[in-house]
């Protein structure tokens, strides 16, 4: 009962076959997937680019503007660091810089430095809270973004004028310039700011979305006419991409984090995901109070369930558990075999004196005692022998 020798040649361990049928189905699927992505990642690793790159055909591309832009022989130039940027600071320029929140804030404030009083424009989409206040100072933008994206100009700026209704929205801004320009508002925060140098006729465009710019919304309102318009002023128009490999971005010590490029109101989000995990879990639970018994649905060998049984107790080494439930049935049994009711058979000076008695002095009773009540076996060949002698017990005490 105890060891795998006096045990049925049976195993409750599934074999290899066994694991490989049930595992099967997952790790097909798996396989599968890696293969798909690794198949659409090689077809789309050609020559695509990201969101707003002028050389971009996909959707959210920007290559229909820049290809406009070249018909009325505006030359447009992509550059990727902050060297080439600043290198484009002339009043012949338009300096367009995508993602102005990639940049660290000392590349902010050199390409703030580098871009007033040379005359050229520059253009900045989307720009955050933390980014806009050191490009462009006394402009901050709302936490609320705008629920509107086709908004009228509602300003004289020109250019917005002639184009009209536009897909702007996005980020809201407020600005402490006078002589500022706030066009296409969002409950009265402007969605584009246009901010005068003060020493030259440079001038700063704030966006608050980058719609306009997208191949897939160009078509649209007058989203050609605004971009055309803000980007063709000058006769070159340099397009910063900010890539985090830029050898500027580890200048310095104010490096971003990790958390710095996670969009805003990641932590509620994550926040949110932790709820709905909990309440699911909550939903799906099955035991929520106390254990029932219930019957098994099929009947099982009772080899079997002594086989499991001896296993659990070998893995955890409870060789006192084992003896307690070989001796605790074994005096069930022997009581009514003696004359004792089984519910003092549990007890010694119940149990040991009529069983003396029926075996006729052939065993004494502190060798009764220490087998049926004696302390636990301390290794398995004890508790093999245990077994052998209760075993033996149980028949001297049934024999005629």
């Amino acid at each position: 009962m105890t060891t795998e020798a006096t045990l049925p040649a049976t195993s409750a361990s599934p074999t290899a076959r066994q694991v490989w049928t049930r595992a099967r189905g997952v790790t097909l699927a798996v396989v599968l997937l890696l293969i798909a992505a690794v198949v659409i990642a090689t077809i789309r690793s050609d020559a695509k680019h990201g969101a707003l790159d002028p050389r971009s055909v996909d959707l959210k591309g920007s290559r229909a503007v820049a290809e406009l832009l070249a018909d009325r022989g505006v030359d447009t130039r992509v550059v990727t660091t902050l060297d080439e940027a600043r290198a484009a600071s002339a009043a012949d320029t338009t300096l367009l810089v995508a993602d102005p929140d990639l940049l660290t804030h000392r590349q902010q404030s050199t390409l703030r430095s580098s871009t007033t009083g040379a005359g050229s424009r520059t253009v900045l989409v989307a720009p955050g809270s933390a980014s806009v206040e050191r490009l462009v100072p006394g402009v901050t933008a709302d936490p609320a973004t705008s629920l509107d994206s086709e908004l009228a100009p509602d300003c004289s700026l020109p250019a917005a004028q002639r184009a009209g209704t536009a897909d702007l929205g996005g980020v809201r801004y407020t600005t402490t310039h006078l002589d500022a320009d706030e066009c296409y508002p969002s409950d009265r925060l402007a969605t584009l700011l246009r901010v005068p140098d003060a020493t030259e006729n440079g001038d700063t465009i704030v966006l608050g979305a980058p719609d306009i710019l997208y191949n897939e919304r160009l078509d649209e309102q007058g989203n050609a006419s605004l971009a055309l318009q803000l980007l063709g002023s000058r006769p070159h128009l340099v397009w910063y991409l900010p890539s985090l490999s830029d050898a500027s971005a580890a200048d310095g010590d104010d490096e971003r984090s990790f958390f710095d490029l996670l969009p805003s109101g990641w932590l509620w989000g994550t926040l949110q995901l932790f709820i709905a995990a909990a309440l699911a879990a909550l939903w799906r639970a099955r035991r929520l109070g106390p254990l029932v018994p219930e019957k098994l649905p099929v009947a099982i060998r009772a080899s079997e369930t002594v086989e499991g049984r001896a296993r659990l107790y070998r893995k955890a080494n409870a060789r006192d558990r084992a003896a307690a439930a070989l001796r605790s049935t074994t005096r069930t049994r022997l009581a009514p075999l003696v004359g004792v009711p089984v519910s003092q058979a549990h007890a010694p000076e119940a149990l040991l004196p009529a069983l003396s008695a029926h075996l006729h002095n052939h065993g004494d009773g502190q060798t009764l005692h220490t087998l049926l009540f004696g302390p636990p076996p301390s290794d398995d060949t004890a508790l093999i022998a245990l077994a052998d002698q209760l075993d033996a017990l149980e028949r001297e005490v049934r024999r005629p």
